[in-house]
């Protein structure tokens, strides 16, 4: 498992075996996880000082992060 902070995985462990289901089922769905992932290695880089970067790029990263989580948790909870 990642130490990397805010995975999916870990933070809607209750929705572990949709969020699995949907990524293998759902292009799009899968998409949006993946793009999630990746601004939350970058952000977790820019963090941690591996890839310093302004601070104004680290709060736009983390209003990405945000909303593509926002995006993910809606379609793991509707219907």
């Amino acid at each position: 498992m990642s130490h990397t902070p805010h995975e999916l995985a870990a933070d809607f462990p209750e929705h572990a075996e949709r969020l699995s289901q949907l990524r293998a089922s759902d292009g799009h769905f899968a998409k949006l996880t993946d793009d999630y992932h990746a601004v939350n290695r970058d952000v977790h880089r820019a963090e941690t000082d591996v890839e310093p970067t302004s601070d104004e790029h680290l709060q736009e990263m983390r209003r990405k992060r945000m909303v593509l989580k926002d995006e993910i948790y809606a379609i793991l909870t509707s219907g």
